[in-house]
């Protein structure tokens, strides 16, 4: 049965529901097709409230951007150092058990020359802000600062793509390991923070 009342928020909360349902390739395999089946309408009835499916697909991004970005900022606030990162890790993993679908849409950067893209691009850059905050609680120099996001990121995600896709099947505690990948991180942004110890010159001669 056609669902009564039918508009722009609607069609993108029904999307949302399509993402949710698809599991982890459900922000992949969106359509509209799929989002007017749940609205029990015919595909070209969406189009009186949204403009195309990629205006769909870049709306459920936002929200997903927004949601994993309050969750890390709810976990890290009043927290600094290891602490916040391992809350921070945490955050994101816990979204994307709940939400695999939205987490996975939380992974594609907006365009940074698209005008369509200026309000993900907004909410990605608050996103990047929770996350730089944390590392610089390391005392991080800002010109590292861009590299630790940039591993965190990849550690989280490489390793919570692993376990969602059926990656990690031998017995040992996949949280215990999920622990020790967050202390990697912790030591390896520690590392960057420290001050380069400078060359020593004998040590440079034997290089050469």
């Amino acid at each position: 049965m056609p669902r009564a009342g039918l508009s722009h928020d609607a069609v993108v909360r029904l999307a949302l529901e399509v993402v949710d349902d698809g599991g982890a390739r459900g922000y992949a395999d969106l359509t509209l097709a799929k989002v007017a089946a749940k609205a029990g309408v015919a595909a070209p009835s969406l189009y009186k409230h949204v403009g195309s499916l990629a205006d769909l697909r870049r709306e459920v991004a936002l929200i997903a951007v927004r949601e994993v970005t309050a969750a890390a900022t709810s976990a890290t606030v009043g927290r600094a150092g290891p602490d916040a990162l391992h809350a921070l890790g945490s955050a994101w993993r816990s979204y994307a058990h709940a939400h695999p679908g939205r987490y996975a849409a939380t992974q594609i950067g907006p365009d940074p020359d698209d005008p369509a893209d200026a309000e993900p691009r907004a909410a990605a850059a608050e996103s990047v802000r929770v996350v730089g905050a944390v590392l610089q609680g390391f005392g991080l120099p800002d010109d590292r600062l861009i590299d630790a996001i940039r591993a965190v990121r990849a550690g989280v995600h490489g390793f919570v793509t692993l376990e969602l896709g059926g990656g990690f099947r031998m017995r040992e505690d996949v949280d215990q390991s999920f622990g020790v990948l967050l202390d990697m991180l912790v030591a390896g942004v520690a590392t960057l923070a420290m001050p380069s110890a400078p060359l020593d010159h004998d040590t440079a001669g034997s290089l050469r």
